[in-house]
């Protein structure tokens, strides 16, 4: 499976950690940046992440900066995005369950390398439920018209 992954120097630790820890686990990463730990804008991170997902070569991407929080924002204000900051596993569950994420999104300075490692396997083997929810997540991307 291919998967995107992007950050910015609040984030980038973490986001070098779990490139390595998901190409051990056999997918294939694509990273969009940042590449050093120089201060930089996060909008920019997730813009590039959001562009690529929505070319459809992979359907899932992970965003990371300090909190989480702002990455998410940004992330949440392009077309066809569903992001969603989960620094817990029972989030990362639940934003994919019930609310079909195609972003996680995380904080560098709120999870641990464990924490994460547990929030990223949850998030990527669950399914979207579909069903009410659906009809839910309809509600949300008709929100962007």
């Amino acid at each position: 499976m291919k998967l995107l992954i992007g950050s910015d120097h609040g984030g980038i630790h973490l986001k070098e950690y779990l490139k390595k820890y998901l190409t051990d686990k056999g997918y294939e990463i694509t990273d969009v940046g940042t590449y050093t730990e120089d201060s930089c804008d996060y909008p920019d991170y997730a813009a590039k992440l959001c562009a690529e997902l929505l070319k459809g070569t992979t359907n899932k991407g992970i965003l990371i900066c300090g909190t989480g929080i702002g990455i998410s924002i940004a992330a949440n204000k392009c077309k066809g995005i569903r992001a969603a900051v989960c620094n817990d596993v029972y989030s990362a569950k639940m934003s994919r369950e019930h609310n079909d994420a195609n972003v996680l999104c995380m904080g560098e300075r709120i999870v641990g390398i464990g924490v994460a490692e547990l929030i990223v396997d949850t998030w990527l083997k669950t399914d979207f439920a579909g069903g009410r929810h659906a009809r839910r997540v309809d509600k949300i991307m008709a929100l962007e018209k």
